[in-house]
């Protein structure tokens, strides 16, 4: 099989062990064309956000939406549904501003053993719509045709609010403000509201945003924060991750995560710039050639974050009780859920419905979980059951989607039964791909072709590989064991057993 190297926390990228072959896209990177006049521009798949939105503003034209973080490249993005925020127009999926996709697939001999395809949503409805989040099953995207829009501004400003009416005011905000997201802190009771909006391009400005996280930082510096919190687990130091959690919030808030009023400085809001300066990020891809002193956050070469994304749209209608039900927990124990906050809180996105047969469904609002994980799969995490129950409540109970390019096993156990068009979706792919070229067992899992995603074994519900159903499946000799929800009764978490210090015996529910 053949499979594309790409961000992804799944193992979408993955080929099945040795037996298959990667296909780089990092010199499939030309600006194909562009077309002032229809507002078109036409990209390879190894084009990068970064440059797509760079060689858009060239022509004075935008992408209205897309992902914050800019070192995706177009194929990544179409293989796995990626989006910004937004419930205005097409809405926030870079997808739904496709207007024409070649893609390249296994072919006959007459072929020359591969078939070049030309899509549209005018000639081929059917294949586009598959080929729009592709999951990389269809075959390998070469160029890409963008729809854009004339050049805008935007005008942002960031206000913080206690939590008290955040239920009504998450169904409602994003029709109020075209580009609205939240950062949700539930342990410190507050939201961070996005306010921001499409101003004309000749409204004053010349903001930046250059998000705070998304920058270099030393090395040393991340291996310290890294150790620290590895002793807070350690040691169970829930005051120590609040603390930390309250430190990193206020600062980010207090730095204006990044803003600049005109890519120098901070003089107040409303910042507004211009859609290419302010919709995407990522300057730590432009660290210095410094033999790592500095390097992105996450950057596996150094000691640096290591952490689990759960990530899943929960419908429009669903989402004042789904947040209810984070608040019950909250005052379970407040202090559970620090550790989303050390990872800059639940970042929410609006998304809308799409015509991509593996798109969103309806009008939704994506949760964007980050927390810490264990470099030993066997070692349980502190509150891990209130983020388990969490997880469980948003897919089972809300019917939540997953992000294709995030999440644990378990958020895609049957998850192709929650699109429609699926059996659309298939057909495509038996027609481009019948022999499976471009599968693999994860692929076939997942879209519910052979198998599934869920793998027993003890200790399996630790990483997500499992919802727990015995003890076995957490840890029991340190003293986690399953036990059902504390508010949503269905759920099964493995949770810490205070009273035990001896390995008990395993209980199955």
């Amino acid at each position: 099989m053949f499979r594309f190297s790409r961000h992804s926390i799944t193992k979408l990228a993955c080929t099945d062990g040795t037996d298959g072959l990667f296909i780089s896209t990092k010199f499939l990177n030309h600006t194909v064309g562009a077309d002032e006049e229809a507002m078109t521009l036409t990209v390879e798949s190894g084009v990068t956000l970064r440059q797509l939105i760079a060689e858009a503003a060239k022509v004075e034209l935008a992408l209205p939406c897309a992902p914050y973080w800019w070192g995706l490249t177009v194929g990544g993005m179409m293989g796995t549904g990626a989006h910004g925020s937004s419930l205005w127009g097409k809405g926030s999926a870079v997808h739904d501003y496709v207007t024409e996709i070649r893609m390249v697939s296994p072919g006959s001999v007459s072929d020359g053993f591969a078939k070049v395809r030309v899509l549209s949503e005018i000639t081929t409805p059917n294949e586009f719509n598959a080929a729009k989040v592709s999951l990389g099953v269809l075959g390998v995207i070469s160029q890409v045709t963008f729809k854009l829009q004339p050049m805008f501004k935007r005008s942002l400003r960031y206000v913080m609010k206690n939590d008290s009416d955040f239920g009504d005011q998450a169904v409602t905000f994003g029709k109020k403000h075209e580009f609205a997201d939240f950062i949700w802190l539930p342990s410190q009771g507050k939201v961070v509201y996005r306010i921001d909006d499409r101003v004309a391009v000749n409204t004053s400005g010349n903001g930046l945003f250059d998000f705070l996280p998304f920058r270099s930082q030393l090395s040393v510096a991340l291996a310290i924060i890294r150790s620290s919190e590895e002793t807070q687990e350690t040691f169970r130091d829930a005051n120590g991750k609040c603390v930390g959690a309250t430190l990193i919030s206020s600062t980010l808030f207090g730095s204006s995560f990044g803003l600049t009023n005109n890519g120098i400085i901070f003089t107040g809001y409303p910042v507004t710039g211009s859609q290419n300066r302010m919709m995407s990020s990522g300057s730590c891809l432009d660290s210095r050639q410094d033999g790592l002193i500095t390097a992105c956050p996450w950057d596996s070469r150094i000691k640096s974050e290591f952490f689990h994304q759960t990530t899943f749209s929960v419908p429009l209608t669903q989402v004042k009780s789904f947040i209810n039900d984070i608040k019950s927990l909250v005052k379970i124990e407040k202090k559970s859920l620090c550790g989303l906050e050390l990872y800059n809180g639940i970042l929410m996105r609006y998304v809308t419905s799409s015509p991509a047969y593996l798109g969103k469904e309806t009008e939704a609002l994506d949760f964007d979980l980050t927390y810490y994980r264990a470099k030993d799969p066997l070692t349980p995490r502190l509150y891990e059951d209130f983020i388990e129950e969490i997880e469980q409540i948003a897919l089972f109970k809300y019917k939540a989607l997953p992000h294709w390019g995030k999440n644990r096993n378990l958020a895609f156990d049957g998850v192709i039964k929650k699109y429609k068009n699926s059996p659309a979706f298939l057909r495509v792919k038996e027609s481009y791909d019948p022999m499976g070229l471009f599968s693999t067992e994860w692929t076939d899992q997942i879209l519910g072709i052979k198998g599934n995603v869920t793998i027993v074994k003890n200790g399996c519900a630790l990483e997500g590989l499992c919802i727990c159903s015995e003890d076995a499946h957490c840890a029991p000799t340190k003293g986690y064991l399953c036990r059902p929800g504390k508010v949503y009764k269905e759920a099964r978490v493995c949770t810490r057993d205070s009273g035990i210090n001896v390995q008990v015996q395993s209980v199955s529910y």
